[in-house]
């Protein structure tokens, strides 16, 4: 007789004999530069935390006051009766900070991306999507009609093969889709490229900035605002949980006309409960200070230039860029493993970092993503390169 649960714990075990088991190291403070962890006091420089604001208290105060005004939950999805003013005052400020006509909230990104195609294109339309885009943008095309095709990360030439497949194919709208950073490598899509080429075609453009809003280009804009295309996109899907106090939450922003239609279709936001109330408030407290955050965008970018030059001294590789994602490299059959032990072996030292390993990334291309944050001191960096070298040391001698 079959036994589901046997067949899952064999699966498991598959999973734990290739070394791919995913670890859950639990924080016993609020999430910040530095944290606490069950095996002691730690540096954080694995979290999404770019600005520092998680713990903010500024962020936090306006959270906690908004538990007495406006309450824990909403209880509702939007239409019923689970929009407060808060909601829509988010929405506008979203949107005028992205530099889009309108905004709509969802519970993540996840489902902002994962409720756009279905409603926005069908089977006479084409999805030109970047090979290395988000699991989200991925999961939200499967679950359109629409043709798709896939082109070779950030391969332009390419790109504009797809583009004259679909135009040849009669498609009736094509969209581009891309990442605007790539969260495995910290690369930035080449967002004035890719928009020459989608208006050349009469492409619309869509963008996942989740890892650039709020601190990437001038103002903190994101992607399109480095690459000098802020008006040049149609669709741009971000996120709440990263840079902007790190909370919960996502949304679109776009044409008016698109998020109107977001609204009366899209399954995510139609069945999902409202944003909390309280992470609302913090986001809207996030979204300002993000809007005025010169000094943390500039020691977010010494930051990261001070690690990757510190590190590439200590003999590291590195992939280039100047995004705060720096990939550590760990290449090679046994790439996998000494990338998950020299992680232990700082976490010992009081650093916390994460290993990365296929199915994740490509296979021989493990390597420990390091994630630099305004919040992080030049003591911190200095620590996080010497415990890289002190757990490299250790890790090569035992082997």
């Amino acid at each position: 007789m079959y036994d589901i649960k046997d067949d899952l714990a064999a699966t498991l075990a598959e999973i734990e004999d290739a070394g791919l088991t995913k670890h859950e190291r639990e924080l016993t403070s609020p999430q910040s530069s530095h944290v606490r962890t069950k095996q002691g006091e730690a540096l954080n420089f694995c979290a999404n935390n770019y600005l520092g604001l998680a713990d903010h208290p500024e962020i936090v105060a306006a959270a906690t006051d908004a538990l007495q005004q406006w309450g824990f939950g909403m209880a509702s999805v939007r239409f019923i009766c689970g929009t407060q003013s808060q909601h829509a005052e988010l929405e506008r400020r979203i949107a005028d900070f992205v530099g889009q006509e309108a905004a709509i909230l969802y519970s993540s990104c996840f489902d902002a991306n994962g409720g756009t195609f279905e409603v926005l294109f069908d089977a006479q339309d084409a999805i030109i999507s970047d090979a290395l885009n988000h699991a989200s943008l991925i999961d939200g095309i499967r679950l359109s009609k629409a043709k798709r095709y896939r082109y070779q990360n950030a391969d332009m030439a390419d790109l504009r093969a797809q583009l004259e497949a679909a135009r040849d194919a009669g498609a009736r709208r094509t969209v581009v889709v891309t990442d605007g950073v790539f969260s495995m490598d910290g690369y930035y899509a080449p967002l004035d490229e890719i928009c020459d080429l989608a208006e050349e075609f009469g492409a619309l453009v869509m963008v996942d900035d989740s890892h650039a809003v709020g601190f990437v280009g001038d103002g903190g804009r994101g992607t399109h605002e480095l690459k000098g295309v802020l008006d040049r996109v149609d669709i741009v899907t971000g996120t709440l949980g990263k840079a902007l106090g790190g909370a919960s939450g996502g949304y679109v922003a776009a044409h008016r006309e698109i998020v109107d239609l977001l609204r009366q279709r899209s399954r995510p936001y139609l069945f999902s409960n409202a944003v909390a109330p309280s992470v609302v408030a913090g986001s809207l407290k996030a979204l300002e200070l993000a809007a005025t955050s010169t000094d943390q965008r500039e020691a977010l970018r010494r930051n990261t230039s001070s690690f990757r030059e510190l590190m590439t001294d200590a003999g590291f590789e590195l992939l280039p860029g100047g995004h705060p994602i720096v990939p550590v490299m760990f290449p090679g059959e046994d790439g996998a493993r000494t990338a998950a032990q020299v992680a232990d072996a700082m976490l010992e030292r009081g650093v916390y970092v994460i290993a990365f390993s296929y199915p994740v990334v490509p296979q021989g291309k493990a390597r420990i993503r390091v994630q630099l944050s305004a919040a992080h001191s030049e003591d911190d960096v200095r620590t996080c390169v010497q415990a890289f070298v002190d757990a490299r040391d250790e890790v090569t001698a035992g082997s």
